[in-house]
């Protein structure tokens, strides 16, 4: 079954096409929990893990999560946004973790329709789950926006890094490019071999590091030290927009 927690259109925040003007479906489900990422307090539970935690946690939100039962649902969607729009938007397929559906018929269904109708895609993957381009060839046109888990996720080497999926995604499509979070204990440390063990044997393909946190005050704590990691290795750095001008505020 196929779960959307919550469609929203907003500028994208992170990443290549920071500031672009873009309509998000964000799905829920992911294969990491990444509980060195953040804490909260939620229904009276202490919580750790990604600042998605809304799309990661089944047992906490299942309840608001909608089925998606056929592919219309999510054209539907699509059109209700279009109609206060004289352009197309960037789609963004987020999460959670969208790949965990990706040869689920309605989703495919559905990037097959976008990239028919002219739309820019990107999904934003931890790029851990391999995709079989060769039979679902829609996804050759879809922009991977792979945010690989480094060490301060929590994850196990073993869990968060899947070379095999990562090859498969920079060998098959266009344009996509590598997004990392990093903090500044991370930067002081050893964040510039764990990210060049993932692109290394990649140097055409964009390599995008931003600040950990989903909260202004927290953002701040390792924003500068990124920016400086940036210009030492030549990494390009990204700021969290949707954090820096809406904070905490949801659907953003």
């Amino acid at each position: 079954m196929l779960y959307l927690v919550e469609d929203f259109y907003s500028i994208q925040g992170e990443g290549k096409f920071v500031g672009t003007p873009s309509l998000f479906f964000r799905f829920g489900g992911c294969n990491l929990r990444c509980p060195n990422f953040g804490e909260y307090f939620i229904q009276g539970k202490k919580v750790f893990g990604c600042d998605s935690i809304q799309a990661v946690s089944k047992e906490l939100f299942g309840k608001k999560w909608r089925a998606i039962e056929k592919m219309e649902e999510l054209q539907e969607i699509l059109d209700s946004h279009l109609e206060h729009l004289d352009f197309k938007p960037h789609v963004v397929l987020t999460g959670g973790e969208p790949l965990i559906y990706w040869n689920d018929k309605i989703l495919y269904a559905f990037v097959e329709y976008l990239v028919r109708e002219g739309f820019i895609v990107t999904i934003e993957t931890n790029a851990t789950i391999a995709i079989d381009f060769e039979r679902y060839e829609a996804y050759k046109d879809v922009i991977f926006a792979m945010a690989v888990k480094l060490s301060n996720s929590g994850e196990r080497y073993e869990k968060r890094v899947n070379k095999e999926a990562i090859d498969a995604i920079v060998k098959n499509t266009g344009y996509s490019f590598f997004k990392f979070t990093l903090s500044r204990s991370l930067v002081e440390f050893r964040a510039y071999e764990e990210i060049v063990d993932i692109v290394g044997e990649y140097p055409e393909v964009e390599v995008f590091c931003m600040p950990l946190g989903d909260r202004l005050e927290e953002l701040k704590k390792h924003d500068k030290a990124v920016a400086e990691f940036c210009m030492i290795y030549g990494f390009i750095y990204s700021d969290r927009l949707q954090v820096r001008l809406w904070n905490r505020e949801k659907r953003r």
